[in-house]
């Protein structure tokens, strides 16, 4: 099943999104082959981008737009809940990914007071996992998790993870499972047992399938303490992480203790930290190198591939 293109509209009424297309320079989607002769749809991947604490997917949808990656549509999701109007004053205010508005107190006088990153994360991993990827991108529009990436800032980071880490416990759909796989093992079909659906695993043979993201970016933050750690029945996460902060002198909030805990989750963790202090987002080519490396290696592509053709995985 080639997946199709989608829209704002094919998105939950209570799910806000800003969509772009390769090769296109607006929310415009590139036209089907029935509105255009020759018109060809390649978007093999999609990258969902989380926005920070207080802002709005319409701002940070501009990051997505930027990076003009080739055969990937990039979803910016806004945050599920309004920061309230004494919070922020800005024009079309800010939303947050939090269940609460939470407070800092870490007796730590640089942030103590301000509002936390980490307020626990229960309405938006139902907005991310359920609305967002397995019943508008999974199931109505045919990707595959293999298919998907988060790439969050901040609070959209912490999101990212946790959505990351639920999805891989619980599976979208039961045939998320290689193809190559399916072939080897015609005569022994594959039928998952609930426990291991429950915890997004599947058996070809006596091969265990682990269900995964293409993979995670996050500028600033590590899974959340909120969020549990417990792998299911030992098993790590396979969705490859890369994780970009600031130096490693009590400014970034990617502390030694915060990369330990996402290691504790994923088993493929990828840190780079800036020459600078503080977290932020990438300023510069070179800041923006490791994550464009990133990219070449979990997107898809297939330019050159003739029309038909199956992958082996």
């Amino acid at each position: 099943m080639t997946p199709r293109i989608p829209i704002a509209d094919d998105f939950p009424s209570n799910v806000t999104v800003v969509i772009s297309y390769p090769g296109s320079h607006d929310t415009t989607p590139p036209p089907t082959s029935a509105q255009k002769p020759g018109a060809t749809q390649r978007a093999q991947n999609i990258l969902i981008l989380l926005h920070g604490l207080g802002d709005t997917a319409t701002k940070f949808a501009s990051f997505g737009r930027a990076l003009n990656l080739p055969e990937t549509i990039c979803i910016t999701v806004q945050a599920p809940t309004p920061l309230p109007s004494s919070f922020i004053d800005l024009p079309g205010g800010g939303y947050h990914w939090g269940n609460d508005v939470v407070f800092n107190n870490d007796n730590d006088a640089r942030t103590e007071g301000a509002l936390a990153m980490d307020a626990g994360f229960d309405r938006a991993r139902s907005l991310l996992v359920k609305d967002v990827v397995t019943d508008t991108l999974v199931k109505k529009h045919g990707y595959k998790l293999r298919d998907i990436m988060f790439l969050g800032f901040g609070q959209g980071g912490m999101a990212a993870l946790d959505a990351a880490r639920e999805l891989g416990l619980h599976p979208p759909v039961e045939s998320e499972m290689p193809v190559a796989a399916r072939m080897e093992s015609s005569a022994v079909p594959w039928t998952p047992s609930s426990a291991s659906a429950r915890e997004g695993r599947g058996k070809v043979g006596d091969r265990q399938y682990h269900a995964s993201l293409s993979g995670v970016v996050s500028f600033g933050a590590a899974y959340p303490l909120s969020a549990s750690t417990v792998a299911g029945s030992g098993t790590k996460d396979k969705t490859p992480v890369l994780l970009l902060a600031g130096r490693d002198d009590g400014s970034s909030a990617v502390t030694d203790t915060a990369l330990k805990r996402t290691r504790d989750v994923f088993e493929f963790v990828e840190i780079h930290r800036w020459n600078r202090r503080g977290d932020g987002m990438p300023k510069s080519r070179e800041d923006m190198l490791p994550v464009m490396q990133f990219f070449a290696r979990r997107l898809k592509s297939r330019k050159g591939v003739p029309d038909g053709a199956i992958e082996l995985t």
